[in-house]
């Protein structure tokens, strides 16, 4: 079951049309989720809130901190959105704070922490129920996948540069425990990203890496599998062909395009008329030490667990997901 998030707040900044906060959360007693909370200003009552998992780029501007990856966050933000962007173990702060990608539950504490980073939304108080997503590439793709298929609170999927037939991830954090080969299964990423029917899911693919079979070979499976559903309309595949694997701008425009469609969020700030794009350039990018959510260990909570440790996932309190992180709606 699910206990407190115990979630903190620190050095929120103001931008243009939107704010950021650093967060983190304990998905499990001790254990922390950190990542950086985008917010609209003057944003409706009632916001889509998206989460923004990322892949296996490493370094100190790797994983969350990456630029294109913060462009993203905060023009989705520009539109009204609530935007959740976290670090993978091992990465970005949690990297920083001590924590190996190399962890023998990285599978699980992944999965778990994309979970609980929709009670996080929830706790908030102003996210839409009905119009909660997540979009990720790579690795970040998988975790939006597989998180949409344990979790119906996701009502819009966008995994980016990694949905394939014949290609499952490489890393435990995506293929652990393991998930498409057992004795009694045998699965792959395409039937594990259908599983999203019949909510709307884009399926972004380009011709440099595993997903260049796409609009071929698992695109027509995928869209299959809603015509039983009888909402095939409501699955798409925005190709690449001459574009390799990344998160970069074309791909972020389609990935607009689709989220403003099905979360219904207002682009008249952003889309811009006579391109026909929509407009990054009043973005802020970050620094990694200004996203940082502690300056160092000594900062962390007393109770917070040693990095490296193996952690009770079955643990339980009579605390619920949706507990108040005590957080207050944006302004």
């Amino acid at each position: 079951m699910r206990t407190p998030l115990n979630a903190i707040a620190k050095n929120r900044r103001s931008y243009d049309q939107y704010t950021v906060e650093s967060i983190a959360f304990e998905s499990v007693p001790g254990f922390f989720v950190y990542g950086s909370l985008y917010r609209p200003v003057n944003g409706p009552a009632k916001q889509a809130g998206v989460l923004c998992p990322h892949g296996h780029w490493k370094g100190v501007s790797g994983g969350r901190f990456r630029s294109d990856h913060q462009h993203r966050c905060a023009t989705l933000a520009r539109m009204g959105a609530t935007v959740f962007s976290y670090d993978m173990i091992g990465f970005g702060d949690s990297e920083f704070l001590g924590w190996d990608h190399q962890h023998p539950q990285v599978f699980q504490l992944q999965t778990w922490a994309s979970i609980r980073a929709v009670d996080f939304l929830e706790s908030l108080g102003d996210i839409d129920s009905e119009r909660i997503a997540v979009t990720g590439a790579s690795s970040g793709g998988s975790q939006a996948f597989l998180l949409t298929a344990v979790d119906d609170r996701i009502r819009v999927s966008v995994p980016v540069a990694m949905v394939s037939a014949h290609f499952f991830g490489g890393c435990d954090c995506e293929s652990g425990c393991p998930i498409h080969l057992t004795p009694d299964l045998e699965t792959n990423n395409v039937e594990i990203a259908s599983a999203c029917a019949p909510r709307p899911m884009l399926l972004v693919s380009v011709g440099g890496d595993w997903s260049k079979n796409t609009p071929e070979v698992e695109f027509p499976y995928v869209k299959h599998v809603y015509e039983l559903f009888g909402s095939d309309s409501l699955v798409e595949n925005s190709h690449f062909p001459d574009e390799g694997h990344d998160y970069g701008p074309s791909k972020r425009q389609a990935v607009y395009e689709f989220l403003v469609k099905h979360l219904d969020l207002d682009s008249s700030n952003v889309l811009d008329s006579k391109s026909g794009l929509f407009d990054e350039t009043t973005n802020t990018i970050e620094s990694t030490e200004t996203m940082r959510v502690f300056a160092d260990a000594s900062e962390l909570p007393e109770h917070a667990l040693p990095p490296g440790s193996l952690i009770g996932l079955e643990r339980s309190s009579e605390a619920s997901g949706k507990e108040n992180s005590s957080l207050s709606p944006s302004n």
